[in-house]
């Protein structure tokens, strides 16, 4: 008997997530006299240090900080201030084999992050941000950036130290079940509990509202949290989603594989095919600026760019045309990795247009994501050759061995949604990490499962025309990467008011451009005023 795909993927999600109650349970009833629901007064910075905490649990520091005296890394390469007091508090999480349940003798240790802003600066709400790439490290700069807007913040490392997380050939924390079950799946929910209660000491009273905010890695985390812990958070944004992470290496494999030797395309190879996508189909949406609003809607035909019998492919340095071996290269990142057993799809291809990101895809992602889950998880092999993987054979290996472990593919929001939950994806269409269609693809699967339509009560996609991985990207830096993603999150989660369109701000070049994207499967349409106000747009 054979199974439908997305009634499979329910069955699946209902049973993971019955073996999950008694670890959720766990953790929701780790804390004694700190998780209340109301506190008689607030208490102070300092005395949150003896806060009476489970065990597993330690609070290691916390101190009151002025205003502007805390700088930690910003996106484009400065520094980011606190702008008022706040109380700074940092501590660690035992917790045991099973990757989530907290125990003072676990063998293994997240450590965790929590800005509290002094209670005149504080909005009511209670945020928590996710990692990126393999974690190791706490998201700071997301965190100041969000306490900076009245939350109270917390990140943590996903369950493991960045010496753990290691390099491009060797990463101990994937040979460790535990903290690979910590890294995507539970890490959040271990952190949870606990900072939000703190921060209910703190302010004598328990948070309004709760929401997660990440990218990439994060948005992942985002999924995971959603249909594993669906009563956690009241909304989620999940950026970037590398919630297929199992299959997103095997892209990232195919791709490299498929632009080695003669097929490899430089740089300059990569802005000519971009600029010869842009000059066919720049215009389809009645502006021509430099940018495709819909890629899907784009016909280019790569093999126009192919050379002419005895033509050479550059000129004065400068690439002219693609070679045979180039042209059928760029056609295999556009399809995505197939199995070679059935044909069908292992994970999406990239867009038209996103083809000056691909210099990631050629050389360095395969080598850092592909090889040492490979190696470490799949195979246990450290000595494993990436170059026999067959992408017939093997996937099914991958899918039993690391699918379990590190995806979050669960259709089935139910829980999420009944409790009246809502998320938030967004998806740059030039991303150079991501194939821009899986958040739709998966969209598509959750509306299936939770028996909604494309206009969804719970969950909307955003997608972004000339978007990067997370925000902006050189390939397009008049393309603002800066996403008022809680401007309309917050009101739909705390209002009941559907989102229709979301502001884009900051390009890299340093203009004032602003962009309106819009939930799919709708597109920015233009209407009349000027191509770089968002005002000029509407959503249909």
């Amino acid at each position: 008997m054979t199974l439908d795909p997305i009634i499979f993927s329910v069955w699946a999600c209902l049973i993971v997530t019955m073996n999950y109650i008694r670890l959720y349970t766990a953790v929701l009833a780790m804390l004694t006299a700190v998780h209340a629901s109301s506190i008689p007064q607030p208490i102070s910075c300092s005395s949150l240090l003896e806060a009476t905490v489970s065990g597993g649990v330690q609070v290691l520091t916390s101190v009151d900080i002025a205003a502007g005296a805390l700088s930690v890394p910003s996106y484009s390469g400065g520094t980011i201030l606190n702008t008022f007091p706040l109380c700074h508090l940092s501590g660690s999480i035992k917790y045991g084999a099973d990757g989530l349940t907290l125990a003072a003798s676990g063998a293994n240790t997240l450590t965790w992050e929590l800005y509290l802003p002094v209670t005149a600066n504080y909005n009511g709400r209670f945020m928590v941000v996710g990692d990126s790439g393999y974690a190791g490290s706490i998201d700071t700069t997301t965190m100041m950036t969000e306490f900076n807007l009245g939350y109270a913040v917390a990140g943590s490392d996903g369950g493991h130290s960045l010496a753990e997380t290691g390099n491009a050939t060797y990463a101990s924390f994937m040979t460790d079940v535990a903290q690979l079950k910590a890294w995507i799946h539970n890490s959040i929910a271990m952190t949870t509990p606990t900072v939000r209660a703190l921060a209910t000491l703190y302010y004598a009273a328990s948070p309004k509202y709760s929401y997660y905010y990440g990218c990439s890695t994060g948005g992942a985390q985002g999924y995971a949290v959603a249909s594993l812990y669906p009563d956690l958070f009241d909304g989620i944004y999940a950026g970037s989603p590398g919630n297929w992470y199992s299959h997103l290496i095997l892209s990232f494999l195919w791709n490299a594989m498929h632009t080695q030797w003669n097929g490899f395309m430089s740089q300059d190879a990569l802005d000519f095919i971009t600029t010869k996508v842009l000059d066919a189909c720049d215009a389809l949406d009645g502006v021509n600026d430099n940018l495709i609003e819909n890629p899907s809607k784009c016909k280019f035909d790569i093999t126009t760019l192919q050379c002419k019998y005895g033509q050479n492919a550059t000129s004065s340095g400068t690439a002219v045309c693609l070679t045979a071996a180039q042209v059928k290269a760029a056609q295999a990142v556009y399809a995505g990795p197939k199995s070679t057993l059935t044909g069908k799809e292992i994970y999406p291809g990239f867009a038209l247009g996103s083809e000056k990101a691909w210099l990631l895809q050629e050389t360095t992602l395969y080598e850092e994501f592909s090889e040492l889950i490979l190696k470490e998880v799949v195979f246990n092999d450290s000595n494993y050759n990436i170059s026999t993987f067959n992408f017939g054979s093997d996937v099914s290996k991958v899918d039993s061995m690391a699918s379990p472990l590190i995806d979050s593919i669960y259709p089935s929001l139910s829980s999420f949604k009944a409790r009246g939950g809502k998320l938030i994806t967004t998806q740059g269409w030039a991303d150079a990490y991501n194939a821009p269609t899986w958040p739709i693809e998966f969209l598509e699967q959750i509306n299936a499962a939770c028996l909604t339509d494309e206009n969804s009560e719970f969950i909307q996609v955003y997608m972004v025309p000339g978007g990067g991985h997370c925000g902006p990207t050189s390939a397009y830096p008049h393309v603002p990467g800066t996403y008022d993603v809680l401007d309309a999150l917050v009101p739909w989660v705390e209002r009941g008011i559907v989102p229709t369109q979301m502001l884009s701000t900051g390009a890299i070049d340093g203009t004032n451009a602003t962009r309106k994207l819009c939930p799919y499967p709708q597109n920015a349409k233009y209407v009349k005023g000027s191509i770089d106000d968002w005002t000029s747009y509407t959503c249909a």
